[in-house]
């Protein structure tokens, strides 16, 4: 009779629009593929009926595309773990052992909250500074204590997650990974950057639409007046804006940038729960004050 320690159990959720077959196929074979752990999955169709879903998995249908965060939420609702994970559909997991090993984070450090493997385009073999998990992005081999996510690709204990209500449905898009982060490390957990754990995804840049400065700028507005002490917000947002003249080059994208600033500004951002000094000092030590 085997006395080991029982094996992680995982909920992995991923979301689909049936717009990306090759690569969706390709994401489900490796997912299932996982060894080391008992695995649940649910596949979410954003606004349509699930194609291509093997005969194994359970499927969500949703009548209209609710944005990825509201996806996963559901999603995380429809699945059974320990541990959550989330993963696009158009990344995939290169060994069989890749969501043991995050699984097996937790269990080392009871009071983590979420894991970010290291993502890599598969074609060249980068990492993108947006996917580096910290301020110094500059050495993505670099693992450590983290404040942030990039929420595409990671796995997040469950019950600290249901304990902070998930994700920020209504963002639709863009920032709900800060939010998450920023809620779960105020409830008193913490992240990790797992580099030696490699995800590949294609290296695409969100800001080829008009919608990511939109929705970019609404968000960070939003992140804001929901989660900081009231004397931060103005220096949070005005980081922002320096952060957004200095990188932006069009006038298009400035225009579009302004008007979801204005949107965020207006309202909508949902109940306010702002964290606590003691979290703001906990980020700042951990290498990221929450107005940067």
């Amino acid at each position: 009779m085997s006395t080991g320690a029982p094996r992680p159990t995982v909920g992995a959720v991923v979301l689909t629009m049936n717009d990306r077959p090759e690569e969706f196929a390709r994401a489900m074979a490796t997912l299932l593929a996982q060894e080391g752990i008992d695995l649940d999955v649910v596949v979410v169709g954003n606004g349509c009926v699930p194609e291509q879903v093997p005969p194994e998995v359970r499927t969500v249908e949703l009548p209209e595309n609710v944005g990825i965060p509201e996806g996963r939420n559901i999603g995380a609702a429809n699945v059974k773990g320990d541990y959550l994970f989330f993963f696009d559909n158009d990344a995939y997991l290169p060994a069989t052992d890749i969501l043991s090993r995050l699984a097996g984070e937790f269990v080392r450090e009871p009071g983590l909250a979420y894991v970010q493997p290291r993502i890599t385009d598969p074609d060249n073999h980068t990492t993108l500074r947006r996917w580096v998990p910290r301020l110094r992005a500059s050495d993505p081999t670099r693992p450590g204590v983290v404040t942030v996510m990039a929420e595409g690709v990671v796995m997040v204990r469950r019950s600290a997650f249901d304990a902070v209500g998930g994700w920020p449905g209504h963002f639709f898009l863009f920032h709900e990974g800060v939010d998450l982060a920023w809620r779960l490390w105020d409830h008193g957990h913490t992240g990790r950057y797992t580099p030696d754990v490699i995800i590949h995804h294609p290296a695409t840049d969100p800001a080829r639409h008009d919608t990511f400065y939109r929705l970019n700028a609404r968000n960070r507005v939003w992140l804001a007046r929901r989660n900081l002490p009231t004397v931060l917000i103005p220096f949070n947002l005005a980081t922002w804006i320096l952060i957004t003249l200095w990188r932006i080059r069009s006038r298009s994208a400035l225009r579009v940038s302004l008007t979801g600033f204005r949107e965020g500004l207006r309202g909508g951002y949902g109940s306010r729960s702002p964290m606590r000094w003691h979290t703001v000092a906990r980020l700042t030590r951990a290498g990221r004050p929450p107005i940067l």
